[in-house]
This record gives C-alpha cells, structure tokens and sequence, in this order.
C-alpha cells in the first residue's frame, strides 16, 4: 500500500507557524511572504480535512488537533536536521564561502589558497570580500575571517594569530634626504593612516614621542591601500604584520624600527554553532590553523 503524503512545503510551513505561534515570524524563517505561509496552511487544511489553527483575540493558536499533528511532525524534523549534518559532517565536498576583509583575502589568503585546493580538492572556495567585522554571516556564507576579540554571539570564533603593528615604509625612504634612524625623525615624512589616526596617537604615546603632529597625512580605507602607498614611497605607514609580511618579504616595505603596537584584537575563523562539524567548514578551519601555526614557528626560528 502506498503512503499517504501530505505536500511537504505546506507541512514545513505548518511545523515553522506552530513552533513561533505566528504566520509572520514562520515567513521570516522560511524566506517567503506571510501570505505564501499562509496559503501552505489552507492547502494543508484541505489535504487534511481539518482545522489547525485558530485566531484569539490577535493570537494564533493551534487547535486539538493542529497540536496533536505538531507534537507528531516535530521530532521528525529535528531527527531530519541532525540525520543532514551527520551526513554533511562526513562529506568534505562542495562549494565554500569564505567572507573577509578585502585586504586579508589580497594579502594573505589569495597567495596561498593553491596550497588548500591541492590537500582538499573537493572543496571549492569562494571568497567574498566585505567590509564589516561584525559577524553577522548570512545564509550566503560558510565561513568568514574577522578582525576583532572573539566574542560574537552565536559563532564559534577560533583565534588564528594576533597582530602587532610595526611603522613600514619604502627602503627608497631609508636613503633620502631625511632618513629614519630614531622615531622623532618621523615629524620629516609625512604619516600614512589606516582607517584612523589612533593607532599612531597610541604608538608614539608608547614610544614617548610629543613633538610630532599625527594629524597630517591621508587616511585609507583599507590595509592593503595604505601598505601599497608606503611601498610607493609616499610615507611610513603603521602596517599590519601580518598583511604586511609579503611585502616585507619582497623587499618593497622594511621597517626601520623595531618598536611595535600590540593590537587588542586577533584574527579570528568564525562560523555558526550549527555549522561548526561541517566537514568543509572543519577541513578549512583545521588548514587554516595549520597554516597560522606554522609560519608562527618560521617566525621562532633563529635565523
């Protein structure tokens, strides 16, 4: 004998409007408009035969036997969702979407994504940059990399690296006609901003330095702007570590100083609580910690 089904769009319509009580809050889970939820429910009414809800006094309540087909549906559900993530948590295929700042995805992921596609190559990244470290990821999004403390509600967040940030410039700069030997000679070139100018009211209150006007020079909005005009010769920028480390690398910034600024925040990989044991998401946390690790050992060695 065959099974009776009833249309699973409008039982899904139906679990949602039951567990919140509210046609309204139903369309906002499922992304559709009230009247779509409302229209699953009729057709589920009809297939039934029977009432399910009923309105009192602008309330939504279910009715005997709405609540009896709710406790009924509700454990399938769930049993459903986790039945999925044990499959996917198995299955480190598919598509990735990472999102970050424009500057780590140019600096730091870009150069080495090869590296993960060749040890996972089932797996294909997509990166999106954005602008916000406020971990708000939406449903476009797998995983993203944040600059911040790590105290996003609702996310696993896994602390990767801090960051210090170190005054950089051109080497052209070293051999001018004013070249930097000691940090109060830095009042002769002009500062060069990343997103504010309180990171080097901070760095020269460290370094004891007062005669020098941090008010002076253009403020960029991105790391990788202000680490490209330094390389250009166009001042000394308090760079990122980090984001700087291939420049530094290649020669195109040094840092005539060895004065630095510990930042109070970190990288960070940060994903839902629900998606934490996805096998993607744990393949690309795992190589990215990896990765973090090892040029922080590099970094250790003498030499």
């Amino acid at each position: 004998m065959s099974r009776r089904l009833p249309p699973l769009n409008a039982v899904k319509a139906f679990e949602a409007a039951a567990r919140h009580l509210s046609f309204t809050r139903a369309a906002e889970e499922l992304f559709v408009t009230q009247a779509a939820v409302s229209h699953q429910i009729k057709a589920l009414e009809d297939f039934l035969g029977l009432k399910l809800f009923r309105r009192k006094n602008r309330s939504l309540l279910l009715t005997e036997e709405g609540q009896s087909y709710f406790l009924e549906i509700k454990d399938i559900f769930i049993h459903l969702g986790e039945a999925t993530d044990r499959l996917l948590a198995r299955s480190a295929i598919g598509s990735l979407t990472v999102a970050m700042s424009p500057s780590f995805a140019i600096q730091w992921l870009v150069p080495r994504l090869a590296k993960f596609s060749e040890k996972n190559p089932d797996i294909d990244v997509r990166i999106k940059a954005v602008d916000s470290d406020t971990a708000s990821i939406t449903d476009d999004i797998d995983v993203a990399i944040y600059y911040g403390q790590g105290n996003w509600a609702g996310m696993r967040s896994d602390k990767l690296r801090n960051e210090v940030l170190i005054p950089m410039c051109s080497p052209l700069l070293l051999k001018g006609p004013k070249p930097l030997t000691k940090p109060s000679d830095l009042k002769f070139h002009t500062l060069l901003h990343d997103t504010s100018r309180q990171y080097w009211q901070a760095w020269f209150r460290q370094t004891g330095v007062t005669d020098i006007n941090v008010n002076q020079g253009p403020i960029f909005s991105h790391s990788s702007l202000v680490l490209q005009a330094a390389a250009h010769g166009q001042g000394v920028a308090l760079g990122y570590s980090v984001l700087a480390k291939p420049d530094i690398q290649a020669g195109r910034l040094v840092c005539p100083f060895p004065d630095v600024l510990l930042s109070k925040d970190a990288y960070y990989l940060v994903c839902h609580q629900s998606h934490a044991e996805l096998g993607k998401i744990v393949a690309f946390r795992e190589w990215m910690l990896d990765m973090f690790a090892e040029e922080l050992r590099s970094e250790m060695l003498p030499g």
